[in-house]
């Protein structure tokens, strides 16, 4: 392989008229001649489908795991977090828009081989490894390979994704992931229509596999729109799905939106809004729920849900204390679900 990122890519299948079907995600893209998928990274080149993305980070930062958010993996520990350009969704209200509508043309990327990142988390001692800010979905080929050499390394690897991945593909791109914060963007088939240019089946799919068929530790994600998936109903049916497919253990976070993109028209999300829907998934029976962009020490922190005692105190990504011990609450003993 060259540095300019240029790899055969895995999961796609020769169409008609010398287009190309890409199979790695929902999509499936029909691409032709000297053009890319909907994510911008993936291109026919004379019949064969290259990922271009492939050894092309844009930038790398170390964060503090609760950043992604994950708060029952690792708490209190550092991750190595970085992306690419490009998407699989076409989120109105994205929220990292800079880097997800970018093309590698228009963006500043610099080569890095999978054992350069992974030399990246040994040199600076951090313990996981995040792809994260874009979709890595769309670098899938680049996640196996860093995912693999870190894990013979003893470092962790963290997908945090929006879920939308072919059945498939996703047997390959999370073999040697540990953890993934999936996206659950909304839980109306409207709303994922209508504002992301994808559908609701396959992520609910990815969750129930993830959950049903691997070892990967997960946690769910909501960002809360003003009037678009913030009413009690939808929550309530979220929650009651999320509580008959996935169980009761399974952290879920609900975010705050602020306008940007193409919804800069939407006013950003209240913090009341926030600690209702909190209020309405503890109340069904979730016994992990948080918030997060929005400063509530109490709503970011973890309770025992045997005895109530706080046991990991958070402030915005600070971890203040942690009491679990042996993956169990120090005062009553209730087994605490996570990687500790």
């Amino acid at each position: 392989m060259s540095q300019d990122g240029l790899i055969l890519a895995r999961w796609w299948e020769t169409g008609q008229k010398n287009k190309i079907k890409c199979t790695l995600c929902p999509r499936h893209c029909l691409i032709g001649p000297g053009q890319s998928g909907f994510c911008y990274i993936r291109k026919n080149i004379e019949g064969k489908l290259y990922t271009i993305g492939y050894g092309r980070p844009i930038g790398f930062a170390i964060d503090p795991i609760e950043k992604k958010p994950l708060s029952h993996f690792y708490p209190g520990t550092e991750i190595l977090s970085f992306g690419t350009a490009g998407c699989n969704m076409g989120c109105k209200f994205c929220q990292n828009w800079s880097m997800t509508k970018a093309r590698l043309d228009d963006s500043r990327s610099q080569y890095a081989s999978p054992q350069d990142v992974v030399n990246l988390a040994l040199k600076y001692r951090v313990p996981s490894i995040a792809f994260t800010y874009n979709e890595p979905v769309i670098f899938g080929e680049y996640v196996i390979d860093i995912s693999r050499i870190a894990r013979q390394n003893g470092i962790k690897s963290v997908m945090v994704t929006n879920g939308y991945i072919d059945p498939e593909a996703r047997k390959e791109v999370y073999e040697f992931i540990d953890a993934a914060n999936v996206d659950l963007k909304a839980f109306t088939e409207k709303f994922y229509y209508k504002l992301t240019s994808a559908h609701l089946q396959p992520v609910l799919d990815t969750l129930l596999w993830l959950h049903n068929e691997t070892n990967v530790w997960i946690e769910i994600t909501t960002l809360l729109i003003p009037d678009e998936n913030d009413s009690d109903e939808e929550i309530s049916a979220m929650c009651e799905w999320i509580i008959n497919n996935l169980g009761t253990d399974v952290p879920l976070h609900f975010t705050a939106f602020h306008p940007d993109f193409r919804m800069r028209d939407k006013s950003p999300t209240r913090a009341s809004v926030l600690l209702r829907a909190r209020d309405i998934a503890l109340k069904a029976g979730i016994k992990y729920c948080y918030v997060g962009n929005v400063h509530d020490p109490k709503a970011q922190s973890t309770f025992c849900p045997g005895c109530g005692k706080e046991l990991i105190s958070r402030d915005w990504h600070a971890v203040h204390f942690n009491n679990i011990k042996d993956g169990k609450c120090p005062y009553c003993g209730y087994e605490i679900v996570g990687r500790w």
